[in-house]
């Protein structure tokens, strides 16, 4: 059948349903029309299938799971981290301290000087006093920046108190009475302290002077060695070389070139 429009004969083949619906004439049926307004009201509705879908409730609870069991295993491991390097920066803290302890116990030790004092009580003190745990002698370089009228030199003393290494020093050399020694803390945790003292003749002794011989008040050990046992780094063992007894040596080299004709 044609369909009279002025469009030709283009659409007579299609069929009546594929006609719009401003083409249709007295022979489009009522259950034609009700078919295609059910089609275009149905187009309007989405379908079950073409529905986006979303997380349920259950998945979301497991993924709020994982990422908690993620989140803790990260804190866990960023936490292990920190706590390490807090006790790297601890232990090489009490090193460094531990090291610059023994530097200062060296260097005094180094500038060693020959030159007695005298006690509280005006009793003759040698030079270089020492005991297998404890020494006390007269050591140069003691800085004097403000030029004040006092001594270059210094007395100084080494002795382990409880557990810990003290360095003392007195005010002036020859002392008065009621002087006291002005002690500060060097290390702490210390077990022992040990030393022992090189003489002329190579023989190692556990007090200086030695007691078989009789040396003078001016004598210098020739090395003295000195032993720290620490609870956190063991034993550490220093043997330092000690200048001669210069002013005696000078003494009698003033001496000699006065004699010599």
């Amino acid at each position: 059948m044609r369909v009279k429009s002025g469009l030709g004969t283009r659409n007579a083949g299609l069929g009546r349903e594929s006609q719009p619906a401003a083409f249709c004439d007295d022979s489009c049926s009522v259950a034609h029309f009700g078919a295609l307004h059910k089609r275009t009201v149905d187009s309007r509705v989405p379908s079950p299938e073409s529905r986006t879908k979303g997380f349920s409730l259950i998945e979301l609870l497991v993924a709020l799971a994982v990422f908690a069991s993620m989140a803790a295993l990260a804190y866990g491991g960023l936490n292990s981290v920190v706590r390490t390097r807090a006790e790297l920066g601890r232990q090489q803290t009490a090193f460094n301290g531990l090291m610059r302890s023994v530097a200062v116990i060296e260097r005094d030790l180094r500038q060693a000087a020959a030159r007695p004092v005298r006690g509280n009580y005006g009793e003759p003190q040698p030079a270089f006093a020492g005991l297998p745990d404890r020494v006390e002698f007269t050591r140069a370089g003691f800085a004097n920046p403000q030029a004040e009228v006092r001594s270059n030199l210094e007395r100084v003393t080494y002795a382990l108190d409880g557990d810990a290494l003290k360095r003392g020093n007195y005010p002036v050399l020859d002392r008065a009475p009621g002087s006291v020694v002005q002690a500060t803390t060097l290390r702490d945790n210390v077990e022992a302290f040990r030393l022992r003292y090189l003489d002329a003749a190579n023989r190692w002794s556990d007090s200086w002077p030695p007691r078989e011989t009789d040396a003078t008040p001016l004598a210098l050990p020739r090395a003295v060695e000195f032993r720290i046992d620490t609870k956190d780094y063991g034993e550490i063992t220093r043997v330092i070389e000690l200048v001669s007894s210069w002013p005696g040596k000078a003494a009698e080299a003033r001496q000699g070139v006065q004699a010599t004709p």
